[in-house]
């Protein structure tokens, strides 16, 4: 009997297209179908490393349509399965003339106790919806904005999985090691727990990764970089984590037309049908991005009606050189400055980090970026990079210069400068641990600019370090960083901002809801139960 090892996921939509993504357990013909509606898509699946994956593209749909569909396995049907008590999945495309809702979220543990990560809000979300009938407000978009896994923080039932497959003195200890091994950290993300695998299969899901996606404090900095690739187990352990980020989240959040255009794409199915196996192409892959982060693009933008979302990645596109620091590479740098304009009524803008940290963590991540480039001397450089990987300062403060010419793109933007000013510029993050709401006070733009913060989904932050970022979050701690950091040399802010709602500590999942020229956003967490409480709210235009 044929069966799905994970999936199936909705992902990438538009108002007329829309893709599903499957792991299967062979190589086979997968279709997507609605017989009363019409509706049958297929594709055969490609292979690599011994998996086997499908994209179904479909195309031809209505906006706003609401189609619920079966997977079928060469002619078996394997979704929905046999006695599901949940609702049909749908495809549900956008409608572009409506309202959009786009909820969002990172730092997700799985699997794991109540104790160890607390209530899980994405398992929560998914419950209410899969139990609020026609009173619930569905959000159009999922959007995950990293650390789907945890591939250098392991439970007991990865660390058995590995134990199974390696010898106990094999490195690395405690942490994924290759390919195979990041193909089971996703089951264990999106197929143990059946709400989760629902929500996925009925919600328009995109991602970006984070550092735990691939290792904690990836790409730091140049020095990081030296010290891992001196390592005998990195090369297998990147091109594992950028193999495996490729297919299981990559894949999805391209459109039709920007995955027929992707080499990758093409070079992997290639190989699947003429070797059996596209592991090799994958894995050159995957080891060229790491090196060369500049020949690939991890970020996407799509525009949906009167809103446009740009997804940056922050992570594996970083210049990182003996000489050059930047949180982008030129090449990405250019897009993201091609892609931020106006003629939109609201502009989201993604990254992993926060763009607006409180002020005091902003000021010590500027003056640590300039202590380690050498500010103070050798010896006091070698201090600043311990510091700097010690204390995990290496978000948009840390990349003075990146942080200055994005400033100076939103600000263009939301004076009217690129075509009429959106009614709201808003960052999405996650990574912190906790949520919060900043607001741009200076300069003045005809766009209210904002950073939102939802983190983490589930993986709270334990008391020492809540008492820390309370502590940072207040406006009087950051007077001494910004000494510090004047003592360095380090420019004054080019804009200004400040924290007007948060912190909140607990497990949460944040919706931005947009309609017209009016932007508000919920923050909800998780109650015992199982289900889904207010946090905060605030309205971003008003």
């Amino acid at each position: 009997m044929r069966k799905l090892v994970l999936g199936p996921h909705l992902r990438h939509v538009s108002d007329r297209t829309a893709t599903i993504w499957v792991e299967t357990d062979r190589p086979c013909e997968v279709r997507v179908v609605n017989q009363e509606q019409g509706l049958d898509a297929g594709a055969r699946t490609f292979t690599a490393h011994g998996h086997h994956y499908a994209v179904v593209e479909i195309d031809g749909l209505s906006p706003g349509a609401r189609i619920p569909y079966e997977v079928v396995v060469d002619g078996e049907t394997v979704w929905p399965e046999e006695g599901s008590e949940f609702p049909p999945s749908q495809i549900r495309t956008l409608a572009p003339d409506g309202g959009l809702r786009i909820s969002f979220g990172s730092c997700r543990r799985s699997p794991g106790t109540v104790e160890e990560f607390g209530h899980d809000a994405l398992a929560a979300f998914a419950r209410r919806l899969r139990t609020g009938g026609d009173s619930v407000e569905w959000p159009d978009v999922l959007l995950m904005v990293g650390d789907q896994v945890y591939a250098d923080e392991l439970t007991d039932p990865m660390r058995e999985f590995i134990k199974s497959r390696r010898a106990a003195d094999d490195l690395p200890i405690d942490e994924a090691a290759d390919f195979e091994d990041y193909t089971y950290l996703y089951k264990l993300a999106w197929y143990d727990d059946p709400e989760v695998r629902w929500l996925l299969s009925t919600v328009p899901t995109f991602t970006i990764f984070d550092d735990h996606d691939i290792r904690d404090d990836w790409n730091t900095s140049y020095a990081w970089r030296q010290e891992m690739w001196s390592q005998p187990w990195w090369k297998s352990r990147i091109t594992g984590g950028i193999g495996s980020y490729w297919i299981y989240q990559h894949l999805g959040n391209l459109s039709p037309r920007d995955r027929a255009s992707d080499i990758t794409y093409k070079a992997v199915r290639e190989a699947s049908d003429s070797t059996g196996d596209a592991g090799a192409v994958l894995d050159e892959f995957a080891e060229k991005a790491d090196k060369e982060p500049a020949g690939t693009r991890w970020s996407y933008a799509h525009d949906w009606g009167g809103t446009r979302l740009i997804v940056v990645d922050s992570r594996c596109s970083r210049l990182l050189t003996a000489d050059r620091r930047g949180m982008l590479d030129d090449d990405e740098f250019q897009w993201l400055h091609e892609q931020c304009h106006g003629g939109m009524d609201h502009l989201l803008i993604a990254s992993s980090l926060p763009y607006l940290l409180p002020m005091a963590i902003h000021h010590a991540e500027s003056w640590n970026e300039a202590m380690a480039g050498g500010a103070w001397g050798k010896a006091a450089a070698r201090l600043g990079e311990k510091i700097r990987q010690a204390a995990d300062l290496e978000h948009w403060a840390a990349f003075e210069r990146s942080f200055r010419d994005v400033a100076a793109d939103v600000v263009a933007v939301g004076r009217g400068e690129r075509g009429p000013a959106p009614a709201s510029i808003s960052f999405l993050s996650g990574d912190i641990h906790y949520s919060y709401l900043a607001r741009v006070t200076k300069p003045g733009t005809q766009s209210k600019v904002s950073q939102i913060v939802c983190s983490p989904l589930r993986n709270p932050l334990v008391g020492k370090f809540r008492w820390a970022n309370r502590l940072a979050y207040s406006r009087a701690t950051g007077g001494p960083f910004r000494a510090l950091a004047k003592l360095s040399k380090v420019p004054v802010p080019p804009i200004r901002w400040r924290m007007t709602d948060g912190p909140w500590f607990d497990n949460a999942i944040a919706t931005v809801h947009l309609r017209g020229r009016h932007c508000d956003v919920r923050w909800e967490t998780p109650r015992d139960g199982g289900t889904l409480g207010d946090m905060g709210r605030a309205n971003i235009t008003g």
